[in-house]
C-alpha cells in the first residue's frame, strides 16, 4: 500500500515528498520553523503551492519512543545516520523497521561521508535526483517524478549550453555565520554529493583550491587570501537575515573590504544545502545568475528573500508548469 504518513529527518527528503504533492503528509522534519520559512521563500514564486511545516516534530535528535508515537507509514530517513545518534544502535534500527515501518532514506550522499562503525550494512551513494526517483516509486508518484525530472534535464542542458569557458568562471566560496565578525564556516563548492548539486553543474573554481576541508572555520584574513570572485551566504534567503547589513559589515572591515567579491558587489544569498528537487531547480537558476549574469541574466540584488521575481524570458524553468506538477494538474 502507498504510505500515507511520512517521517523525515532531513529536508531533502521532506522536499521530495513536497515535490510529489505529499508535503502535507510529512509529520516530522529537522528545524521545522527554519525550513518552513526557507521553503516559503521559494514557494512564493509557485502559484497555488503552499508548505506548512512550522509546527511539525523537530526530528534531528529523534527517539525510538517518538517514532512509535508518530507511527509513520515510512521513515524517509537514513538509518546509517540515525544509528550514529547517542541512544540508537542497530537493534533499535531493526526494531523500528520490523514493528513500525521501513527506513527509506539516504543522507550521507550529501557529502559522500562514510558510515560509522555502528552501521553494519552496505552503503551506496546516490545523487539527489536518483534518490528522488526511488522515493517517487515508494509513494507511487512516478509520473510526477518524470515530469519534474524533464524540467531538471532542461535546466542542466541550458546551463551546459551557455556555460562560458573555464578561464571565465568565477572562484566561489559558500559561507555561513550567525555573526560574521565572530565565527565563519566555509564550505568548498566542488565536492561530490547532493549538498552542492546546485553549484557543481556550473563548474566554478574553488576559491580555497582544496586548501581547507569543507565546513572549516575561517577568518577575514583567510578569506582575503583565497580572494573569491563570488561569496555565497547560506541562510541569506531567511526573512530575518539582511543581506544589505551583511554586505555593509564586510565593506566596513578593513580586511574583508579588500576581497574581490566584496569590492565588486558579488556577495549573494543562498537557500539550503539539504535541498529537495524544487529548491534544487530554483538554486540552479540562482547560482547561474550569480556566477554568469551575462549568459543567464543578472540576479536582482535584494536585502533577502523571498526569491525575486525574474522576468519570464530570463527564467530557466516555467514556474506555472512546476506548480502544476506539484499540484497534480499536468
Amino acid at each position: 500500500s502507498v504510505p500515507e504518513s511520512i517521517f523525515t529527518r532531513l529536508t531533502h527528503h521532506a522536499g521530495m515528498a513536497f515535490a510529489l504533492g505529499r508535503g502535507d503528509d510529512v509529520n516530522a522534519v529537522n528545524g521545522p520553523e527554519y525550513y518552513d520559512t526557507t521553503w516559503k521563500q521559494f514557494t512564493a514564486r509557485l502559484p497555488g503551492v503552499e508548505v506548512d511545516w512550522a509546527d511539525l516534530y523537530p526530528s534531528w535528535e529523534t527517539s525510538k519512543e517518538k517514532l512509535y508515537e508518530l507511527d509513520s507509514d515510512v521513515h524517509l530517513a537514513d538509518p546509517a545516520w540515525v544509528v550514529q545518534l547517542e541512544q540508537w544502535d542497530m537493534d533499535d534500527i531493526e526494531e523500528v523497521d520490523d514493528n513500525i515501518s521501513p527506513w527509506f532514506g539516504n543522507s550521507l550522499s550529501g557529502r559522500h561521508a562514510s558510515p560509522t562503525d555502528e552501521w553494519t550494512g552496505d552503503y551506496e551513494y546516490y545523487t539527489l535526483w536518483e534518490q528522488f526517483e526511488k522515493v517517487a516509486q515508494v509513494l507511487n508518484e512516478e509520473e510526477r517524478y518524470e515530469a519534474l525530472s524533464a524540467v531538471h534535464d532542461d535546466v542542466l542542458a541550458t546551463i551546459e549550453e551557455r556555460l562560458p569557458p573555464e578561464d571565465e568562471r568565477p572562484s566561489v566560496v559558500l559561507l555561513t555565520a550567525a555573526d560574521i565578525e565572530k565565527q565563519i564556516w566555509a564550505y568548498t563548492v566542488g565536492n561530490p554529493g547532493f549538498m552542492s548539486s546546485h553549484i557543481r553543474p556550473l563548474e566554478p573554481h574553488d576559491a580555497f583550491e582544496g586548501s581547507i576541508e569543507s565546513g572549516s572555520n575561517v577568518d577575514f584574513e583567510a578569506l582575503l587570501e583565497a580572494d573569491p570572485d563570488v561569496i555565497l551566504f547560506l541562510s541569506g534567503m531567511q526573512p530575518n537575515v539582511s543581506m544589505n547589513d551583511l554586505r555593509a559589515t564586510l565593506e566596513d572591515d578593513p580586511v574583508a573590504a579588500e576581497i574581490s567579491a566584496v569590492q565588486n558587489g558579488r556577495v549573494y544569498p543562498q537557500g539550503a544545502r539539504y535541498q529537495g528537487p524544487i529548491l534544487n531547480l530554483f538554486q540552479l537558476e540562482m547560482s547561474a545568475k550569480q556566477f554568469h549574469p551575462e549568459q543567464f541574466g543578472a540576479w536582482p540584488t535584494s536585502d533577502g528573500g523571498p526569491y525575486p521575481e525574474i522576468p519570464e524570458e530570463e527564467q530557466l524553468f516555467d514556474r506555472q508548469h512546476v506548480a502544476d506538477i506539484i499540484n497534480g494538474e499536468f
